[in-house]
């Protein structure tokens, strides 16, 4: 049976188009933090929940918030602001707290709020801007979106290590 010119294209055809195979994405965890729209890879955020009674801790750095119960875990929470030295989270009725493991540790740091799951193609990624000062060095990089407008793409195991470096040496 012979085929149609309709059918020996279809049967010839790539699965997927080949500007899309080219251009590989990797999928973030998108939040908002006051000002900032951060996005972290979503292989590291184990799950958001609604934010608990924080436990203070003394003598702790000002960016370490306290301590939350999670599951029966005893979580250590962060505040990106005041980590990235962006200014101070107040957290409200809409806060959330998204959870990372990163090897034995997990992590819970505070969100304004949660936008979701988001794909970035690699090539989009611009390295951070020379004005970020110490922020930069926890950046994997920034996107320009329509959606968000910058969009930064924090590197959450890079800033896991230095707030555990920061809290143990005081």
């Amino acid at each position: 049976m012979e085929q149609t010119p309709l059918q020996r294209a279809l049967a010839s055809a790539p699965e997927r188009s080949v500007e899309q195979a080219a251009q590989p994405d990797e999928e973030y965890f998108i939040v908002r933090v006051g000002e900032l729209t951060l996005g972290v890879r979503s292989d590291l955020v184990r799950e958001v929940t609604r934010m608990g009674p924080v436990t203070p801790l003394p003598r702790a750095p000002s960016f370490l918030l306290g301590v939350v119960g999670h599951r029966g875990e005893v979580v250590p929470l962060i505040d990106l602001l005041r980590f990235l030295g962006q200014g101070e989270s107040k957290a409200g009725a809409r806060s959330r707290l998204f959870l990372s493991e990163q090897g034995d540790y997990v992590v819970g740091f505070l969100a304004d709020q949660v936008i979701g799951l988001r794909r970035v193609f690699v090539a989009d990624k611009l390295a951070p801007p020379a004005g970020m000062g110490t922020t930069a060095e926890f950046l994997e990089g920034v996107v320009q979106s329509r959606e968000f407008g910058t969009l930064s793409l924090l590197n959450l195991s890079r800033v896991v290590q230095a707030a555990r470096q920061k809290a143990l040496a005081r």
